[in-house]
């Protein structure tokens, strides 16, 4: 795995642990700064803050383009990949968008359920078409 890929890996960690804690992202991601063990990638900090920063832009968009799937119902691991992804997908123009998507559909594969993958990728490829005429 890429270093960028273990920063987006650790990355739908902190978020999901903060979900899960009830707590605030940034506050469970100054705790692994602070342990730092194991390290925290400076990647993995942008896309935590970034979520932070554009939480309720991130979720209402996600919340009007997934069809047929409100936030809380879908698993808390695939909301929090959709938030990273896309953040990343939108707010970080540095990073090639084909890159990006395959790589949070990977972790979908990888934690989620067998039909995360297809539904990740569906809403990202959705961001990506639309994102010229997002308002950001």
């Amino acid at each position: 795995m890429s270093a960028r890929g273990k920063a987006r890996r650790r990355a739908l960690d902190i978020l999901f642990e903060a979900e899960a804690r009830s707590q605030d992202p940034l506050s469970v991601l100054a705790e692994r700064l602070e342990r730092a063990e194991p390290p925290v990638n400076e990647y993995t900090t942008t896309i935590v803050e970034g979520v932070c920063r554009h939480r309720s832009r991130i979720d209402e968009l996600i919340t009007t383009y997934a069809e047929g799937w409100t936030l809380d119902r879908m698993p808390a691991v695939d909301r929090n990949l959709l938030r990273g992804g896309t953040y990343e997908l939108l707010w970080m123009p540095d990073v090639p968008e084909g890159v990006v998507i395959s790589e949070w559909v990977g972790l979908a594969s990888e934690l989620s359920t067998d039909e995360s993958p297809q539904f990740v990728n569906g809403l990202m490829a959705r961001f990506k078409q639309l994102k010229p005429s997002l308002t950001l």
